[in-house]
């Protein structure tokens, strides 16, 4: 596929996200989560490139939150966000450090991502944000589904609109309907910088295992990847074992 097709594939899916789940309304003030990755970065570019050419207006914020790893890169990723005409707000935390002290070594993907989507929201509230956009993908919406399976025993996954507080706060998932080899593919083509995560657990989490499982079975079935996805929206209730 060549570069004009792969960005017309995910802005097609972009848009019929935000349409299917009304993701998007005219006024919005959304606070985008930047974390430096492919997925955020395409994430941020498709947002901000659709706003001149649609009759909605919305007003778009990033913020990355530093986990506080040494050798990180917020100031570097702030540069990129200048050259782009972004306007990123850097968090300096020990979100991370915290999630991996010793009194944490069971989990500490969850209790980083935890404090960090605490910090999320009290920035997007400071900003007057009424949503908060991540940058998660089918894949990641698929694999949350069986983390939560494997590691909590309940049938559960992200959701592409999520009110929260009341309503005060939306979580919203544009890239739902994008695949992550989509993004990967983009942001090469787009010559993104690539931002190395300090994370020490970054190629060990639980959530890698769950990757590598899927890889397997959608190498043997290509169509597995989106019968899963399916499945999550045609649920059968009848059929699943009560408490």
């Amino acid at each position: 596929m060549t570069a004009e097709g792969i960005r017309k594939r995910i802005n097609q899916a972009v848009g019929r996200a935000i349409h299917r789940y009304e993701l998007i309304a005219d006024g919005d003030r959304i606070c985008v989560g930047l974390s430096g990755g492919k997925d955020s970065l395409t994430l941020m570019w498709f947002l901000s490139e659709r706003l001149a050419r649609i009759p909605v207006h919305y007003d778009l914020f990033a913020c990355y939150i530093d986990p506080g790893f040494p050798g990180g890169f917020a100031e570097s990723l702030q540069d990129f966000c200048r050259q782009n005409n972004w306007h990123l707000q850097i968090e300096y935390s020990d979100c991370g450090r915290v999630a991996h002290s010793r009194e944490n070594l069971e989990n500490p993907c969850f209790l980083c991502s935890r404090l960090r989507r605490k910090r999320l929201f009290e920035i997007a509230a400071g900003l007057g944000c009424n949503k908060l956009a991540l940058g998660h993908t089918q894949d990641d919406i698929i694999e949350s589904l069986f983390l939560n399976m494997c590691y909590s025993g309940e049938l559960s996954t992200m959701v592409p609109y999520l009110p929260m507080f009341g309503g005060e706060v939306t979580i919203i998932r544009p890239l739902a309907l994008v695949e992550e080899r989509e993004t990967r593919r983009f942001s090469e083509e787009q010559n993104f910088p690539r931002f190395e995560n300090p994370c020490p657990s970054a190629a060990v989490s639980k959530r890698q295992e769950i990757k590598d499982l899927l890889h397997e079975l959608y190498k043997k079935n290509r169509k597995i990847k989106g019968n899963i996805f399916r499945a999550m929206g045609n649920v059968k209730t009848d059929y699943l074992l009560t408490t």
